[in-house]
């Protein structure tokens, strides 16, 4: 059985005019239920998170900030949100929603966070939207736990996952790949066990072409006991903070390459949904439920 962590703390309220699409939260779920895609069934509501999680991946002195509503000015303007409990609570949520996400992988071959894919967020603070990494925390989750003993983050978000290049760039049992807009944010990115920056305005073919010549041999190299997606769909041609031009059906079609690779070599595969900022939001809610519809029909 596919099973998706959701909650509605997942959906954070907002100013007006804010660039963040946080309806998609909502709409997502009612969408997959609408169409049969899953039921009510496949859905779960991740539990408190451990504070021990939260610190063997990010700084005690940072989280403590987090906890306590202490940031300054300058490093909540980071984050791109208004800083509130609310939020701290929503950031624990999606990170616990990743974790038992990973569990659910690991018994049924994959599994879905409607949130999460805050790769922006470093050991010691937050950027761009990100302030607990879900991934990291997930990862390494599993390798304390011995769940996994190799893991491959692999993320294809639109901007480099540099929180999370930054959480492991001394860890060999973790290995960081971000495909990416090569001059989109971060404007200072960090180093990736892989990285690939894309010129603007790559499409679909140049796009699937170089995923398909940089997966396969991946796998081959790292040999993964377990991989982690995040599956943006900010790379479409109309999404606002971009850059890239892939189509609808492209990014459905690069979803299709990744859980394919996943499900033929029978490894675990966790998938957070990343950015998405097209100035429809149609457009943000269907790219996002095509990975959910790729992940059924392969697996179920």
């Amino acid at each position: 059985m596919l099973k998706i962590a959701w909650s509605e703390t997942y959906i954070y309220p907002l100013p007006a005019g804010h660039r963040f699409p946080m309806e998609k939260y909502a709409l997502l779920p009612e969408q997959l239920l609408y169409e049969g895609t899953v039921n009510s069934e496949n859905f779960f509501r991740p539990q408190a998170l451990a504070e021990t999680w939260i610190t063997t991946t990010h700084e005690w002195e940072y989280w403590q900030k987090l906890k306590t509503l202490s940031l300054s000015r300058a490093e909540i303007r980071a984050t791109g949100f208004p800083l509130s409990q609310a939020l701290i609570d929503r950031e624990t949520l999606i990170a616990q929603g990743t974790i038992e996400c990973a569990e659910y992988a690991r018994q049924f071959g994959v599994a879905m966070n409607i949130s999460g894919g805050t790769h922006h967020a470093f050991s010691n603070r937050g950027e761009g939207f990100c302030l607990l990494n879900d991934m990291a925390i997930a990862a390494n989750y599993l390798l304390i736990n011995q769940l996994a003993h190799k893991i491959l983050i692999i993320d294809l978000d639109v901007h480099q996952g540099n929180g999370t290049a930054q959480i492991f760039r001394n860890r060999p049992e973790v290995f960081t790949f971000s495909m990416h807009a090569e001059k989109n944010y971060p404007l200072r990115k960090e180093k990736s066990d892989l990285d690939i920056g894309l010129p603007d305005g790559t499409a679909d073919e140049d796009y699937l072409f170089t995923l398909q010549n940089t997966l396969p041999k991946l796998l081959d190299t790292v040999q993964p006991d377990f991989i982690f997606y995040l599956a943006g769909v900010d790379i479409l041609a109309s999404d606002k903070l971009g850059r890239l031009g892939v189509s609808r059906q492209g990014c459905k079609m690069r979803d299709a390459m990744v859980l394919h690779l996943a499900y033929q070599n029978h490894i675990p595969i966790c998938i957070s949904m990343g950015g998405g900022y097209s100035p429809k939001l149609a457009d943000i809610v269907e790219a996002h439920a095509n990975t959910f519809r790729v992940a059924q029909e392969i697996y179920f």
